[in-house]
Order: C-alpha cells, then structure tokens, then sequence
C-alpha cells in the first residue's frame, strides 16, 4: 500500500472520528468503504435485536441512493440466521469475502438475485466485514458488491482489501458507539430533568403548568429566531440547554414548604383559628351576660363589633391592595383585648395575624417573601452538585439567576447589567410573562396578553429588563402558538 494511500486511509479515519451528525456519520461509512475498496454498490446493516436493519443502500451504477435523512429503508430486516451471509459475519465475527455468489452454495443469496431481477442489477462479487467495536460487539455489517477494476468490469475483492476496510470498520463502529453512548447520555439526562420538572411542578398544583408553559414559549421563540435568521438563533445544542435550564429554574422550590408555597391569602389557615378565637369570646361574653357582668347593650355592641371585625378581616384577607385606611383599621382591631377564662387578658390578634393582615400587596409577609426567594440560592446550590456534560455548563449559572434585574434590584446576588448572561435575561423574561398571564394561581387573576406585556415593557422603563430581547419576544408572538 502507498504513502499516499495510508495518509488518505488516516484521512478518513479522523473525518469519520469527528463527524457528530449521526446520519451523516453513517453515509460516511458506506460512501468511505465503497471508494477504499473501487466497488459499485454496497449495503451498511444495524444490528438490532430482530435482525440486521438495511441502514444505508447505494448502486452508483444505477444511481440507486436510499436511506439516511428522510429517507428511511422500509425492507423487513434480515433474521439472524447462518444461511445469510451477512448474519454469518455477524454470528462468527468475521469477514467473508466471495467471489461469484451464484456459485456460492454456502448462503442464500435469493435477496440479491431479487433485487437484481427488480433492477436488471448483476450482483457478482461481494466482501462482508462485521463492524465490531471496541468491546468486541458487532453492532452491524457492511456488504461491499461487485469490486471493479480499472476499466470498470467487476472483479473479485483483493484479500488485502480486507484488512483495510476491517480496519475502517472497526473505527466506524466505534465512532457509531461513542455516538450511540452519548446519546444515551444525553437521552437519560433528559428523562431525569423532565422527571424533575414535573415533580416539581407537581408539588403545587397552583403552578401545575409553570415550567411546561415556560418551555413552550421558549420552544416557539427559538423557533422564530432560527425561521427569521436572527443572529441571536440557537444552535440545535444550546437550545437543548437553554430548555433544560428551564425546566430546573425552579427546582429550589421543593425544599421551600407548601404553605408557602400555596398561599393563596394573606391569613391562610390562620382565619380559622381567628373565627374560633372569635367564637370563644362570644361565649365568654354570653356567660358575662348571663352572670350579670355585663349588660344586654354591652353584650349586643360587642358582638356587632366582632361581627363587623371579623367581616372586615376575611375582606383584608383576599384583597389586592391596601388602602392606608385598611391598614390603620388593622393596627386599631389589633389592639383590641378579651379576658379569657383564666381572668388573662389576650389581645384580639397575635403579632403574626397582625402582621399578614398588614400585607399591602399580595399573600405574603416579608419572612414568606424571603424564604420564596431562598430557591433561587437552593437552586443554584443543587445544581452546582451536578456533573453537567460541557455543552450544559451553563445551565446551573442560567437557571439560579433568573430572578436577577439589570439595575442591580434582582436577588439573590444584585448582579447588574454586564454579569447577567442574555440567556439569563430572556429566560427572566418568559418567567415574568407566564406568570402573569398564568391561569391557574389563585391568588390572582389571569392578566390579558397585552396588559402583561405592557407591565415588562414598563420593567424595561426601570431598567429591571432587556428591552431588545422583549422586543424580539414580542414580535415572535410566541404565546399565540403554545
């Protein structure tokens, strides 16, 4: 063999290395055997556990080409039995080259003479080289057909090609197993997060839908990107990590507890406990009455006063804002006393009713507030535990920032401006839109399209987000299609 050939050889050894298009990987293989070996056609089999599956068919004579992208081979696969070559080579590990297959009574030829037959083909000579990786299984066969000489008439395969085009089918086995691990990988990865995300979302069913939805609007903004030639367009890589940084962008939430979580008013389960007390002190007051402590008025005005107290209270406690009017009718009600039946006098609200009926805007109190935004630092900590491949090494960094504003009044961090990554930006952005637009939070309505658009439009205004990527958000309409 020539200089020049083992330099081609090594050649193509490295190009079929580097190839990471699977299909393209395996067009590669065929095309690379059929050149080494000057033959016509050829045939590249899959192993799988109901036969050899046809991957790749190619006449050139005939301009026969099938399989590979779109393309797919619909011909039964071949059984995993003796009496066809190409299963022999794969049972017994080893190559078979033949010289006149209408002489060969070793094997059952009745496919290639069909074929012939359908195509007025001439199937002649054939060399079948098992692809064995390197773990010593063959994960599928190559069937080169009709060598050629010089002048083009079909001649038997060189014994020495058989090394060669072993050799290379060897190292396409292995590339096509590497490829097939790391799709594997990638395919696990996957599961997990999706398993993941729904847990998550699952946990409370007041945000069933958030990650789903957040993904959706991502999908179709990606979308947008790629079909309008944005430069900004993910790659199909990057756009796999972007989503999967969504679908963990909350997972600190499953160590934040669901009361929490699910407040859905500002007293929670605590109203009840106030309606109890209120009932008791009803009665307490009843047998005052009774033992001539206080008089019938006193006995009717207190328990109008409680009555309007208490109607007052479950208004405050789903309200969306309050007024200071409100808010100086809580502090008075707090202020008010009984005397129980221990001669104690106890106040009318504890120090924490007080405080969640004081809640100006939405369910809760500051301490709430704070242990809600410790998911983002939980997050961040999860995910900086997990061995991400390096095409996700991003996504912990994507994924635990979400909640930071470029002026720096985000958290947990207060990063500003240049610190926070495009992808961190937009994902803020879709995790502010779904929120607002969501349907199924109680403790608030679902916002109009143009009404929430009109609120991150007003975040640009302060500076808290990018205002190129919600316009680009807005002309892509994404919404309108998840």
């Amino acid at each position: 063999m020539k200089k020049a050939d083992i330099e081609k050889f090594l050649d193509i050894c490295l190009a079929i290395t580097a190839e990471r298009d699977r299909e393209a990987l395996l067009s590669r293989i065929l095309d690379t055997a059929m050149d080494i070996s000057c033959c016509d056609a050829g045939t590249l089999y899959l192993s799988e556990l109901d036969g050899l599956h046809f991957c790749r068919m190619s006449t050139r004579s005939l301009g026969i080409r099938q399989g590979g992208h779109g393309d797919p081979i619909t011909l039964p696969p071949v059984p995993m039995e003796e009496k066809y070559v190409c299963s022999w080579a794969t049972i017994h590990k080893e190559s078979l080259n033949i010289t006149d297959v209408h002489t060969d009574l070793r094997f059952d030829f009745t496919g290639a003479l069909k074929y012939d037959a359908m195509t007025g083909y001439h199937t002649v000579s054939m060399l079948v080289i098992p692809m064995t990786n390197d773990r010593g299984r063959v994960i599928g066969v190559m069937q080169l057909i009709n060598a050629l000489d010089d002048s083009g008439q079909i001649i038997s395969f060189h014994p020495d090609l058989e090394m060669l085009v072993s050799a290379l089918a060897s190292q396409a086995a292995i590339s096509i197993t590497n490829m097939q691990y790391a799709e594997q990988v990638t395919a696990l990865l996957d599961s997990l997060v999706n398993a993941l995300s729904k847990a998550i979302d699952e946990r409370s069913p007041y945000t069933a839908n958030h990650t789903q939805n957040m993904a959706g609007l991502a999908g179709h903004f990606l979308d947008y990107l790629e079909q309008t030639g944005n430069p900004w367009a993910f790659s199909a890589e990057k756009r796999r990590a972007f989503l999967m940084s969504i679908r963990l962008h909350d997972v600190g939430k499953l160590a934040v507890p669901l009361e929490i979580m699910d407040k859905e008013s500002r007293l929670s389960s605590s109203l009840s406990v106030i309606k109890e007390r209120f009932r008791i002190i009803g009665l307490l007051d009843r047998i005052a009455l009774l033992e001539g402590q206080i008089s019938s008025e006193d006995f009717s005005r207190q328990t109008e006063e409680r009555e309007t107290a208490l109607a007052f209270m479950e208004r405050v406690n789903r309200a969306g804002f309050l007024p200071d009017a409100d808010l100086d009718e809580v502090s008075r009600l707090s202020k008010h006393t009984y005397i129980d039946e221990t001669g104690k006098e106890n106040p009318w609200l504890t120090d924490q009713e007080q405080t969640c009926l004081s809640i100006r805007k939405g369910t809760l109190t500051d301490s709430e507030r704070k242990t809600i935004q410790s998911h983002v630092e939980i997050t961040e900590r999860i995910l900086k535990n997990v061995s991400f491949p390096e095409a996700y090494s991003q996504v912990p960094v994507w994924a635990s920032s979400h909640h930071e504003f470029l002026n720096g009044k985000g958290y947990p961090k207060h990063l500003a401006d240049a610190e926070i990554p495009a992808e961190t930006r937009l994902l803020t952005i879709l995790d502010i839109f779904e929120a607002l637009t969501a349907r199924d939070r109680p403790y608030k309505k679902a916002m109009p399209v143009d009404k929430a658009l009109s609120v991150l439009q007003s975040m640009v205004q302060e500076g808290s987000i990018d205002g190129n990527l919600l316009a680009l958000f807005v002309e892509s309409k994404a919404w309108e299609v998840v």
